[in-house]
């Protein structure tokens, strides 16, 4: 199997590097093991700080410090709410940019499926209409299903610097 194919400036490997790479900033927000499974419990539909806690297993503190990180990367919006003869409390509800990291969630969901659960994973999404498995492929603007043999990578726009 080939890598991706490098082409223009990047095509020589040794005169650029990665810096201002997109992957390196997505993984400043979402790297944490607990950001990603405070995001999935969010994806289950866990609102209420207890729910996190409980579910995804870490420490009040930690739990605390990864939705507030969360909050603050716009991942997820704090709603207020109060139960009858209690103070008020927030909820914690994924925005659109965290609603656009479920196809990246899914996937890495899928490769553990495959690659590091003997049992193939115990949970399987589908849609909800016709009941069929949820896939994760990438397909180019015109639909065409693309693997890593497929794809060319350029720059977008010239780089002050690399």
């Amino acid at each position: 199997m080939s890598p991706v194919t490098l082409t223009g400036t990047l095509a020589d490997r040794d005169s650029w590097t990665a810096e201002s790479c997109s992957l390196a900033a997505a993984l400043d927000v979402i790297g944490r093991r607990a950001t990603m499974l405070l995001l999935r419990e969010a994806v289950y539909g866990a609102h209420r700080f207890d729910e996190f806690v409980r579910r995804a297993g870490f420490t009040e503190a930690v739990t605390a410090a990864r939705l507030r990180e969360l909050v603050d990367e716009g991942l997820l919006e704090r709603r207020p709410y109060q139960d009858p003869g209690q103070r008020s409390r927030a909820e914690y509800h994924l925005t659109e940019k965290g609603r656009d990291l479920f196809p990246a969630v899914v996937a890495l969901m899928r490769w553990g499926d495959r690659w590091a659960q003997p049992d193939g994973g115990r949970i399987a999404f589908s849609h909800a209409d016709c009941g069929a498995p949820i896939e994760v492929d990438v397909r180019c603007a015109k639909g065409h299903p693309v693997s890593i043999e497929d794809v060319k990578a350029g720059l977008r726009r010239p780089a002050s610097g690399h």
